[in-house]
C-alpha cells in the first residue's frame, strides 16, 4: 500500500477506514460464510435473488424438519452495522439467524441491501421496502414465488425484526405501510426492534456523560447520512419536527430491546415510552438485558443473556 493510499481521511471506528485516495476498508462483518445446512441447529439456509432490477438478494432460512402442511411465520430480519458494515452472509449474522429461526420455528428473510457509500441512503430504505414489496407478491396468484415461502409460509404471520440499523429499517417501513396500498396485501404482527439505532443532536441519559461514545456515533450518523439536519434528521431522530407520528405504525405489537451498557440504551427507552403515550393502539413491550452493551447476542451468541435474548423474541413471535 502507498503511503497515499495508507493515509486515513477518515476513521468511522468500527465499520470502516476511509482513505485520501478515496478507498475505503470495511473492518465490521467481513467474515463471511456459505448458506447451507448448520448441523449445530438443524437449520436450512440458501441465497436467492429477489430484486433482479437493483440485483438485492436476500438469505432465506428454514427448520430442516418443517413438513409441508405446517405453516409458519415469516421474519423479515434487517441486520445492523450502522448502514455501512455488515451483511447476511456476515459469520456473526449467519450464526444468529441460525440460532433464532431453531428457538422460534419459524421462517427468516435476511434481507441483504445495498450499503454506504457505495449506494447513499436511502438506498438501504428503498431496497428493504422493495424486499417487504417481494414478500406480499406472494399473496397474488400468477407470478414467481419462493418455494420456502409459498410451501411454508403464513403470510397472515409477517414480522419485521433488526438490530441496530436493521431496527431503525423496520420502523420506518411499518410507518410507511401505513400510507401505502401494501396495507392491503400484507398485514405485519409485530415488530422486533434489538437495540435501535435512534440518535438526535441534543444528548439525553448516558451520552449528557460519555462524550467519546456520544462524538463516535455522530460521526457514524453524519457520515452515512450528511445534511443540513445533522442528527435530527427524520431518520435518525423519530421525535423531530417532520417525523411520522409513532400512532401510525402499521402493526399489532411491538417489543423494544435495549442492553444497560449501550449508549444507544436511553433512545430505545424513550422509543419505548413514546411509544405507549402515543395513541398506537398495538401492545407495547419492553427488555432490557442488564450488564451488557450493544448487540452483544450478535458478538456473544453463546452466552446465556443472549440465549435469554434469542428466547424472549422467540416467545414473541409465537404469542
Amino acid at each position: 500500500m502507498s503511503s497515499i493510499t495508507s493515509e486515513v481521511a477518515l476513521d468511522l471506528f468500527p465499520f470502516l477506514k476511509v482513505y485520501k485516495d478515496g478507498t475505503l476498508k470495511r473492518l465490521a462483518g467481513v467474515e463471511v460464510v456459505p448458506p447451507g445446512l448448520d448441523p449445530e441447529t438443524n437449520v436450512l439456509s440458501k441465497d436467492i435473488l429477489i430484486l433482479p432490477k437493483t440485483g438485492v438478494s436476500a438469505r432465506i432460512y428454514r427448520p430442516n424438519l418443517v413438513t409441508e402442511p405446517q405453516k409458519l411465520p415469516l421474519v423479515v430480519y434487517f441486520h445492523g452495522g450502522a448502514f455501512c458494515a455488515a451483511s447476511p452472509a456476515s459469520l456473526e449474522y449467519h450464526t444468529s439467524l441460525n440460532k433464532l429461526v431453531a428457538e422460534a420455528n419459524i421462517i427468516a428473510l435476511s434481507v441483504d441491501y445495498r450499503l454506504v457509500p457505495e449506494h447513499r441512503l436511502p438506498t438501504a430504505y428503498e431496497d428493504s421496502w422493495a424486499a417487504l414489496q417481494w414478500v406480499a407478491s406472494h399473496k397474488e396468484e400468477n407470478g414467481h414465488h419462493e418455494a420456502w415461502i409459498k410451501d411454508y409460509v403464513e403470510l397472515d404471520e409477517v414480522f419485521l425484526t433488526g438490530d441496530s440499523s436493521g431496527a431503525n429499517i423496520a420502523h420506518h417501513l411499518a410507518l410507511r405501510i401505513k400510507e401505502s396500498n401494501l396495507s392491503y396485501k400484507l398485514k405485519i404482527a409485530g415488530i422486533g426492534m434489538i437495540h435501535p439505532y435512534f440518535w438526535g443532536t441534543n444528548p439525553i441519559g448516558s451520552e449528557v456523560t460519555d462524550q467519546f461514545r456520544k462524538e463516535l456515533v455522530d460521526k457514524w450518523w453524519l457520515y452515512v447520512c450528511p445534511s443540513d439536519k445533522g442528527c435530527d434528521d427524520p431518520l435518525i431522530n423519530p421525535f423531530v419536527d417532520g417525523s411520522s407520528d409513532l400512532a401510525n405504525l402499521a402493526c399489532d405489537r411491538i417489543l423494544v430491546i435495549v442492553a444497560e451498557k449501550d449508549i444507544l440504551r436511553d433512545r430505545g427507552k424513550l422509543y419505548y415510552d413514546k411509544l405507549v403515550k402515543s395513541g398506537w393502539k398495538g401492545k407495547a413491550e419492553f427488555m432490557e438485558t442488564e450488564g451488557e452493551d450493544h448487540v452483544f447476542h450478535i458478538f456473544h451468541p453463546d452466552c446465556a443473556k443472549a440465549k435469554s435474548l434469542i428466547q424472549r423474541l422467540a416467545s414473541f413471535f409465537k404469542m
